[in-house]
């Protein structure tokens, strides 16, 4: 008599979407649950924070192989790298830190002390300055990468997570989840000037190219905000999948990508219609989202991917 068991086997991994197919053209194995994930600026590696292997994972883009594991003492969250592509920016979120990776050796240059829970992260276009959320103080933490200290802690809404600054680095928008808004800093006073409303848990924030609008996700009520930069309004709303996350935006500022979470999916809208033209498959529960600089690449984080074999 036959017996038949069931095996829950972890593949965590990143998926690879072709933008021209909108297809998953490959699957990278990575470290345990998969979390941040950003690209150099010639896009030639990828870089991926593995929250549970306390861990960065560099993706060669012409192989789609892994070709360093980084371990930076912590449980990586987010993720930004430098314009120049030297140095990689790893919130740490229960160790209260960031971590700073060189790129050529692929080691942990610097460790530094910021907010309780740190969790999104952005750099600066000049790379001069690197902004951290800290859900658990509701505050930012502005980083001088010249010294790697803080040099301002903000005050700003309840549970902070998303980041993304403006172009011309004037403006740094914070997603704060607890409180359904969005925070505007000035990066010259370091104040808090606006507070936009969004949907019920903002998570992911990305801005177009021209810094003129930015996309806010809302996790709980499967939208994406669409904010004027000018006046600090939401001037669409747009219906996506389920739990929406990670988001990102291609270099010409005409699709948008979001990682639905519930769903195991990425959406693709067109910006001049806001209206969804595609629905990509991935893994279980993607998370973060980013776009190389030519836009032909996206790669998703698949948080909690797993694969069940029966036998």
């Amino acid at each position: 008599m036959a017996v038949s068991s069931t095996t829950d086997i972890n593949n965590y991994n990143v998926s690879v979407i072709d933008t021209a197919t909108n297809k998953v053209t490959a699957t990278v194995p990575v470290g345990e649950r998969p979390y941040g994930v950003a690209i150099n600026p010639t896009g030639t590696k990828v870089y991926v924070t593995n929250l549970y292997s306390n861990t960065v994972s560099v993706i060669d883009t012409a192989t789609n192989n892994v070709t360093a594991t980084v371990n930076v003492g912590g449980e990586s969250a987010g993720i930004a790298v430098t314009p120049d592509g030297t140095k990689v920016y790893v919130t740490n979120l229960y160790s209260n830190t960031v971590s700073v990776i060189d790129t050529c050796k692929n080691t942990v240059v610097a460790r530094v002390p910021v907010g309780i829970n740190p969790s999104g992260v952005a750099v600066n276009l000049k790379g001069t300055k690197v902004y951290v959320t800290n859900p658990s103080s509701n505050t930012v933490s502005v980083i001088d990468t010249a010294t790697n200290n803080v040099t301002a802690t903000v005050k700003i809404g309840s549970g902070p997570d998303g980041v993304a600054v403006t172009p011309d680095g004037t403006r740094v928008y914070v997603a704060n989840s607890w409180d359904n808004n969005v925070s505007v800093i000035d990066t010259c006073t370091n104040k808090v000037i606006a507070t936009v409303n969004v949907g019920r848990s903002p998570e992911g924030v990305a801005f177009n190219p021209t810094g003129t609008k930015v996309y806010v996700t809302n996790a709980l009520d499967d939208t994406v905000s669409v904010i004027n930069t000018t006046k600090n309004k939401v001037i669409a709303t747009v219906k996506v999948g389920s739990a929406p996350f990670g988001v990102t935006v291609n270099q010409k500022g005409t699709k948008v990508y979001v990682a639905n979470q519930y769903i195991n999916t990425v959406s693709v809208f067109d910006t001049c219609t806001n209206k969804v033209i595609a629905t990509v498959n991935v893994g279980t529960y993607p998370y973060g989202v980013a776009i190389n600089p030519t836009g032909t690449k996206v790669y998703v984080t698949n948080l909690e991917d797993t694969v069940i074999l029966v036998g």
